[in-house]
This record gives structure tokens, sequence and C-alpha cells, in this order.
């Protein structure tokens, strides 16, 4: 069997690799096949997993490397699209270019839902399919039903264990597939080692440094500018509680530099040096190479993942303020969100199987229907909670709408149909109001003469 890797972060390839190193993945003989993606707007800017100097050793594991965003070019990747008449006609041709002949196929994917690993699911029919976490959006569950035909596939979740005693919802009821900590920084080290950046050489004078993680969260709409600039200046007063001898600020690739100047006038006021980390070194490879004494952001990947590999403190800014700002309610962010609030808050009661309880309530809120079987759970949760910890993570009007502790008291159309089989009651009256519809039809033409 010939396993395919369609990935499209360095976070995803070093996974993939540490579980293939751990032996969590049994190895193929038929061979393994990354397939690189560069999903970013303008792929020219900057360096893919592809062609990444630091990741030349990881991209070795595999027995042939496609490039996906040059076979396709001028198409983008996330713009793929391939008819079903077609897509037998192109896995012929891959089988053809790529020498898999006749045999069986195996898929590890990144971003299922979308072009191109949805194109490849579709491409090469029947293949059975890994999901490849991307953190912390992997303990979310699936945004949208899949077909029970591609739902059938998936055969496995491969994701990284940097939340200790939470397992993702994503795909519930496939087998998990964890890889320990420990794995994955044998691989983050291995990466660290061959990164060659002169922008961590120009750091490593700093003594003492903390690290600040940007995330340019108002081009998501979640926050105005002026918000999200005193977010970031609160995440240096954050990382002062650390007596840091300097802030290395990481920013987002998109944020403007008159942020960056904003935030380097507060650092001023504060007494503390300032640096500005631009190079494309993932924050973990770069928590590896220099001696923070502690990382801060908003609700990043990077921390529990740093927490997990190094035991560095972690702390968080502005979660709470993006838990409520977070919409739709089914919003993927807001399981990230939710368990880096817990995993930050210094009262935070959430630990283990507590916070395995949180995530599969507020899963269960988020998709009520995908994750119905969490029901119970969510109930469970909610029945025990104190109001302030309901408030902070569920909305009332969600909690209503879903019949559950914490929302309002029903209306008198839902208290005569009841809190059990409601859905069903709906259909029931919508089968009716569309029966007296046809009759009303009926009528009108018979009185019509027609």
């Amino acid at each position: 069997m010939t396993q395919i890797f369609v990935l499209n972060s360095a976070y995803g390839l070093m996974t993939a690799v540490a579980a293939m190193d751990a032996g969590a993945l049994p190895a193929s003989p038929s061979g393994r096949i990354l397939v690189a993606v560069n999903a970013a707007i303008i792929p020219e800017a900057g360096e893919g997993i592809v062609d990444a100097p630091h990741l030349a050793s990881l991209r070795a594991r595999f027995d042939r490397v496609i490039d996906l965003n040059e076979l396709l070019a001028p198409e983008r990747p996330p713009h793929w699209r391939v008819g079903s008449s077609a897509a037998p006609v192109l896995q012929r041709l891959l089988r053809q270019a790529w020498g898999i002949g006749d045999s069986e196929v195996e898929l590890f994917l990144q971003s299922p839902q979308v072009a191109p690993s949805r194109v490849f699911i579709d491409v090469f029919a029947g293949a059975p399919v890994s999901i490849v976490g991307d953190g912390l959006m992997t303990y979310s569950p699936i945004r949208n039903r899949w077909p029970h035909t591609v739902a059938g596939r998936v055969v496995g979740v491969v994701y990284a264990d940097t939340v200790p005693g939470v397992e993702p919802l994503l795909f519930a009821g496939t087998p998990r597939v964890p890889v320990a900590a420990a794995a994955l920084r044998t691989v983050m080290e291995e990466v660290a080692a061959a990164t060659d950046d002169p922008d961590i050489d120009a750091l490593d004078a700093l003594e003492r440094p903390a690290l600040v993680l940007g995330q340019y969260l108002s081009a998501l709409k979640l926050i105005s500018p002026e918000e999200e600039l005193q977010m970031q200046c609160d995440m240096i007063d954050r990382a002062l509680e650390w007596e840091p001898g300097a802030i290395v600020f990481k920013p987002h690739p998109s944020a403007a530099p008159a942020l960056i100047d904003d935030l380097a006038a507060h650092a001023a006021t504060r007494g503390v040096a300032f640096a500005v980390f631009r190079g494309g070194t993932p924050a973990e490879v770069l928590a590896l190479r220099l001696p923070f004494v502690g990382a801060v952001a908003g609700f990043s990947t990077a921390l529990p993942t740093l927490q997990a590999l190094t035991g560095l403190p972690i702390a968080a800014v502005g979660t709470e303020v993006l838990l409520q700002r977070l919409t739709p309610f089914e919003n993927g962010n807001r399981i990230p969100v939710t368990i880096i609030d817990a995993l930050t808050r210094t009262d935070s009661p959430y630990r283990g199987e507590r916070m395995q309880h949180l995530v599969d309530a507020v899963g269960f809120a988020m998709q009520p229907v995908i994750a119905a079987h969490l029901r119970p759970r969510a109930e469970e949760f909610l029945a025990d909670a104190p109001v302030d910890e309901r408030d902070r993570y569920f909305a009332r009007t969600r909690l209503t709408s879903l019949g559950l502790t914490g929302g309002a008291r029903p209306g008198l159309l839902a208290r005569a149909m009841g809190t059990q089989g409601a859905a069903s009651r709906i259909t029931e009256v919508q089968l009716a109001i569309r029966g007296a519809q046809r009759r009303s039809r009926r009528a009108w033409k018979a009185l019509r003469g027609g």
C-alpha cells in the first residue's frame, strides 16, 4: 500500500514524521509520497514545506516529494476543483506519473474539508483516509457532516498529544493516533539543529528573553485594530511578570509595521528591551534555540506545544473577550480558544478529565447534530458547572436553543412540544403545514373549475 501525505504546514509535517519515526504509522512497503502544499495567498512571498532548508531531513523520510503548487500552476491548490467525471482519469494519470501502478493507496490529509485534500479524497475513491492534525483545531468537531460513503473511509486521526488527558473531537469514533510530546520534540530538535537563520543569531545576545506571539486577530474581524494593539501591549505587560531581560516579538506575517512600532514604544515605556523576530522559523523551533523564560499569545497552538515539549511557562491574553466575540457559536476557533483559556487561567479548574469534559460540552454546543453523542456529557457538565463558568464558555441563547441548563425558559410552543423528540415533532408540524397547503391549492383549483 502506498501512503500519500498531503500536508501544508511545518507543524503538520513534523507531526507526521514524528508519528512515522515512533512507529505509530506502520511502514509502507510500497513507499511514501509527500505532496507538499503552499496554501499562502502569495506563495512566492515565503518558503513552503517543499523548499524550506531546515525541513530537508524531514522531506528525506519520504520516497518521493511532489510540489503541488508547481504541478498545478498557475492554479493555486486551494482553488483546485475536479469534476466527478474527471476524477478517475486524474487518478490514472497520477498513478502513472508517480509510479504507483495498481498499488492500493492510503491518504494522510491535513485540512480534509477543503482543497486540495478534498480533491484527493475524490480522486482516490475508496482509499482509506487518516487525518493529520494541525494543532488545536484538531480538537474541534468537524464543521460539516460528510456523506457516509466518505466519512466511513476515515480510519484514524494522527495528532500531537500536547494537551494532557484530552482527545480530539474530530471524526469522533475513529481510532486516535497520539504522537507523544517526546517524539515530537525529537523531530523539532532535528529541525532546530538544521535551522540556519540569521534572525535567530541576532537574538543570541539577549538575556532572559520572553516570547510574545502576534496573531493578527483584527483581520478575522474578531477585534478592532485598536483592541488588537491594546491586547498585544497587555501581552508585553504579562510577560514582564517573568522579569525578562528583553521581549522578543514574533509578528503575524500580515501585521502592519505601525503595530510593531507602537509595541516597541510600549516596551520602552516599561523599560524593557524589544526585539522583533521576522524569520520564518516556527515558534516551537525558535524556543528550542533561545532560552526563553516564558511565552505569551492569544490562542496560538504554539502555547500548549511549548509547554508540553519544554515545560516553558505560558500565558494568554484576551481569551475571555474572544470567547464572547466568536461568531457564529460553531466558529472553528472556539475549541482552541477554550483550551488555551482553560490551560492558562490561574484559577483554572480544568485539567485532565475535567478539561475533556469541558471540551466535550463545548463541542456538543457547537455541533449538536454531528456531535449528538456528546449531549449527555454536555448535560452533566452544565448541571454541575457554576454559573460564571457556564457564562464564560457558553452563550445563553445557544443553551436555550438546545434546551440545556443555563438557557432561558422555553417558550409556550417549545414546552408544548416537549424537550424530548422535539426535532421529530417539528418535522411533523412542517409536514402538516405542507399538507394543508396542498389541500388548499387543490380546493382553490376546484373552485376555479380547473
